[in-house]
């Protein structure tokens, strides 16, 4: 399946407290631009074989709400952290459009963390104010083989953040790649002839856990991408504006609500 037919929207660009920070009055959190306000970092992938969403943060509502979606075919995590899952108790709204449960693709230790945090919605009982989903494992296998949702295929991108481990995701000529502060050369093989690439770049210095926005662009001269965009970016990294007037040809800012359609640079 080739990019024609992707459609893609950033749901939220921000790290894990969003930007602006509470308290904070800095020039990037006192910004009157619309876009260096950022909710936590998430993506709508649509095809024709469906709409998926990458990661419920805690803002997954007012994304949802904001882009009018009106149904959802599953869910995929990247991983554990409570940026990237504490939303999903808001796929109730979802149940009872579509009168379902919503399939969800996690590895084992999202699935672990989904059943504590989300304990109640994995007993005995079933009722529409409970969210109701079903959990397909991702490891090894689908790691060697890729995975389908409906009929689309999705390559798994295994990378590291920290000691942990992070599934990056490629569709067609897409890659989407967040939390990541090493690639294997094996998933740097998985994302030759990749067009389009979403991946995080917190900050410019460096830091434990996350490429800084040198180790992205090393990334990016790597790959080659026609377009890169990017995402998980903190009030550290400076106004959306000035950044992007220091980035270089084909690697543009993210922000929340860019919609990426057939490789144009946005339409909204």
């Amino acid at each position: 399946m080739g990019l024609e037919y992707l459609k893609i929207t950033l749901l939220g660009t921000g790290t894990s407290q969003g930007v602006p920070v509470i308290g904070c009055k800095c020039d990037v959190c006192t910004s009157e631009d619309l876009k260096d306000n950022r909710l936590r970092t998430s993506i709508l992938i649509e095809t024709i074989c469906g709409s998926v969403v990458i990661d419920t943060g805690p803002d997954f509502r007012t994304q949802m709400l904001r882009e009018d979606v009106q149904s959802l075919d599953a869910i995929v995590y990247t991983h554990e952290h409570k940026d990237h899952v504490a939303g999903m108790d808001d796929v109730r709204a979802f149940n009872q459009i579509q009168h379902c449960a919503l399939e969800v693709w996690a590895n084992k230790d999202v699935e672990k963390a989904l059943r504590r945090d989300f304990f109640y919605a994995f007993g005995n009982e079933k009722h529409g104010g409970l969210p109701q989903v079903n959990i397909n494992s991702l490891g090894l296998e689908e790691e060697n083989n890729g995975f389908y949702i409906n009929k689309s295929k999705w390559t798994l991108l295994p990378v590291k953040h920290a000691q942990m481990d992070v599934y990056g995701f490629r569709v067609g000529d897409f890659a989407y790649i967040t939390d990541v502060n090493f690639i294997p050369d094996s998933t740097y093989n998985k994302l030759a002839g990749v067009r389009v690439l979403v991946i995080s770049a917190l900050r410019k210095e460096r830091h434990p856990s996350h490429f800084s926005l040198d180790e992205v662009l090393q990334v990016v001269e790597r790959i080659k991408p026609e377009a890169t965009y990017l995402t998980h970016l903190s009030h550290f990294i400076g106004k959306h504006e000035d950044l992007q007037a220091e980035l270089p040809e084909g690697v543009f800012v993210g922000w929340d609500g860019c919609v990426i359609d057939n490789l144009n640079k946005s339409n909204k």
